[in-house]
């Protein structure tokens, strides 16, 4: 620190009196120094205010001095309480120069003085509001609840959030857009399966894709042999020959060599075995977008995070953890239009409330509705839970029964799982193409988005729902069936295992009526192996209860509008 000349005229005065004193036998008192001048000024800096609580707060530039160095002493609380006291000019100034990033790199330690200044811009309704990049605060949040490592961290940062979507309402539709791509991509993943041939056999879509297009290309090298054959006939044809007048005057014998040959050639061109290609560009179509709305994904995922090395982790991962970030985030908002600090009425033990006050019904094998007034619900969440606690039963006993898989526990588990996560998936596919067909035979824009198209669609749906119980779904039955079989090649006995078929034929018919209800149920597809979460996981009775650690999946989460239904059984 450089003297200043009052000070250095402090110091020669001081020296001197000491000298006068000394002369005159008195101790005189130490000498004052530069650096006690300093030392002294350094406290000045970092005392506390007055009582009054009205100094240096007139000054932004005091204000924002004052905020830094109590941030870099982690001294959030005094932070706040000095930003509670700032008045709409003073704040207005203090937030266009505040350096938010590394209040960001301080969450969730810094959380309170974050949600002092939201807290006082909410308050003070200031007109036009200040440019706070409130969404870097929100990603930043879901950033870290994305990848949990700090305990206490929903206490620190609840209030945060709920100041965020009370001064930034739209912050939270802009969340539940970015998770429900995030799930999207995650769900567009899992189409990248086997497909079924033209005689139902599951093989690779490019090897489905080869077959299909040799068998055009030797169908329209008969064709176009035929037309060599014709060409005698069609070809270089006087266009006189081809009037009106002619075209009425040709005899009975002429018409039935042309459509004799025209006929010929329908029969080679028009083969059902020929109509796979579309359905496989189509697939192949829907692949390419699901890819790249996944690396989109991915790409916004590497600008939350740049630590997150989206390179080496498993995209479904990551997209999956990202997803529950924004979930979390979404929960601690609160309810959608109610007052700061409502949330801790509407959740209680991670369990939502539903209106009215009466908390969702639970048992131990882990059911849960969160809509106990519709009896519709309460119907599928039972017809789930019989699936689970009597039919898998029956399917599992009749799987110990045969000799090659008796032993292997967990790969019995794993059977039965995935017929249950497969039925899903499937009839949710069929479901799409189905509305698709519709569209296609209408003539309708596939990507339309008309009011008619969605009329249309609607009434499809409805459809659908009307006949779930007895619309055919044999060719999703042996899908289900072969797709495991073709992995599980080395097992021939589970071919011939009749309760293993019927548990596929109730999952899939159970499926397909779920997804066609008027809110449609689906499976919660986050299968990782972390820590078990009340809220959606169900611990087995025979598993390790010293343990939060997930070990398998047993059964899946049932979903319904963004609520857990039926909580997924896990072993720990």
């Amino acid at each position: 620190m450089e003297p200043t000349p009052n000070m250095l005229k402090q110091i020669l005065l001081k020296n001197h009196q000491d000298a006068i004193l000394l002369s005159q036998g008195i101790q005189p008192s130490p000498p004052l120094s530069i650096c006690s001048a300093s030392m002294a000024d350094s406290r000045e800096r970092i005392r506390g205010p007055s009582r009054d609580g009205r100094e240096f707060l007139t000054s932004p530039r005091q204000v924002l001095r004052r905020l830094m160095l109590l941030s870099e002493g982690r001294q959030y609380r005094e932070a706040a309480g000095v930003v509670g006291r700032l008045g709409p000019s003073v704040l207005r100034s203090v937030i266009a120069e505040l350096p938010l990033d590394l209040l960001l790199e301080h969450l969730p330690h810094s959380a309170y003085l974050l949600e002092s200044f939201f807290t006082r811009l909410t308050t003070l309704n200031t007109t036009p509001k200040p440019e706070v990049p409130s969404e870097t605060v929100a990603w930043q949040l879901v950033r870290l609840f994305a990848n949990p490592h700090e305990s206490g961290l929903r206490q620190r940062c609840t209030r945060l959030l709920q100041a965020l979507a009370q001064y930034e309402p739209a912050l939270r539709q802009t969340v539940r857009d970015r998770r429900r791509s995030f799930d999207n991509a995650v769900q567009g993943l899992g189409v990248h399966g086997l497909t079924t041939d033209a005689s139902g056999q599951l093989i690779s879509l490019h090897v489905a894709l080869k077959t299909e297009l040799q068998r055009h290309v030797d169908t329209y090298k008969m064709a176009i042999h035929k037309l060599e054959e014709l060409s005698m006939v069609t070809v270089n044809q006087d266009p006189a020959h081809s009037s009106h007048q002619r075209l009425l005057a040709i005899n009975y014998g002429d018409i039935q060599q042309r459509l004799i040959d025209n006929k010929t050639l329908l029969t080679m061109l028009d083969k059902p075995a020929l109509k796979q290609l579309h359905t496989l560009v189509e697939n192949l179509s829907t692949r390419v977008e699901n890819d790249k709305e996944v690396l989109s994904c991915v790409g916004q995922v590497r600008r939350l995070d740049s630590q997150a090395l989206v390179e080496k982790r498993p995209a479904a991962g990551l997209l999956m953890n990202f997803s529950r970030g924004c979930e979390v985030v979404l929960h601690m908002m609160g309810p959608e239009g109610g007052p700061p600090g409502s949330l801790s009425g509407s959740i209680s033990m991670g369990k939502a409330t539903p209106p009215g006050g009466a908390s969702g019904s639970s048992c131990s094998d882990g059911y849960h509705s969160d809509d106990s007034g519709s009896d519709d619900g309460s119907e599928m969440v039972s017809l789930y839970r019989s699936l689970y606690v009597e039919n898998r039963a029956d399917a599992l006993e009749a799987l110990d029964s045969l000799p090659q898989i008796k032993h292997a526990h967990s790969l019995k588990g794993k059977i039965l799982f995935s017929m249950i996560v497969l039925s899903f998936r499937l009839c949710h596919g069929m479901r799409e193409r189905k509305v698709l067909e519709v569209r296609r035979v209408l003539n309708c824009s596939l990507e339309g988005s008309s009011e008619t198209t969605l009329a249309l669609d609607r009434s499809v749906r409805q459809h659908l729902h009307e006949t779930a119980d007895s619309f055919p779904l044999g060719e999703i039955e042996r899908s289900v069936f072969n797709q495991v079989l073709s992995t599980l090649h080395e097992y021939p006995c589970l071919e011939s295992c009749p309760p293993l078929t019927h548990y596929v034929s109730a999952c899939v018919r159970l499926a397909w009526r779920m997804i066609n209800q008027k809110s449609p149920y689906y499976l919660d597809m986050d299968f990782n192996l972390g820590f078990l979460r009340p809220e959606k996981h169900e611990r087995h009775p025979q598993a390790d209860r010293r343990s939060d650690l997930i070990k398998a999946f047993l059964w899946p989460a049932l979903m319904q509008n963004n609520q857990c239904a039926f909580k997924a059984v896990v072993a720990t």
